[in-house]
């Protein structure tokens, strides 16, 4: 029998958080939003997903693990795990890494392809970041749900 419920994915930054959702059959990733991280640093970041799981009605978190084009984990995967670890002591859902090897740079693309405004992209590249990382997740069928 295939997982069911919705999936939240995270594309964390240390300036924005990108987040998509897949719809209940995991068939279809779509971008939900981008959260801009100010001062209130983890607790802030962890509040803004604790929302979005409440607002969608997800069952898993898919938090995207940067690691270097190597396979080696960099900084940004060191900064990814621990915000994950953040979110498992402070969610009710189960929390997981998944490879996220150039999806800013795939949504960058896919932007250009689809002409969007220079002006446009910033507001809207991370989520895109965040649906190409829950694709990836859901056709690796790793879901837990």
């Amino acid at each position: 029998m295939s997982a069911r419920g919705r999936v939240l994915a995270l594309d964390p930054g240390s300036k924005r958080i990108g987040m998509a959702v897949s719809d209940e059959t995991r068939t279809i990733a779509s971008p939900l939003r981008v959260f801009t991280r100010r001062t209130g640093g983890l607790r802030e970041a962890v509040a803004a997903v604790q929302r979005a799981i409440a607002d969608t009605d997800a069952v898993e978190v898919v938090v995207g693990y940067p690691l270097t084009l190597d396979g080696e984990v960099g900084t940004q995967a060191r900064n990814a795990a621990a915000f994950a670890e953040a979110l498992r002591a402070h969610v009710q859902v189960p929390v997981v890494l998944h490879d996220e090897r150039l999806s800013s740079f795939e949504a960058e693309q896919m932007m250009d392809e689809a002409r969007v405004r220079k002006a446009d992209r910033e507001s809207r590249l991370d989520a895109v970041a965040a649906s190409l990382i829950l694709r990836s997740y859901l056709d690796a069928g790793e879901a837990a749900g």
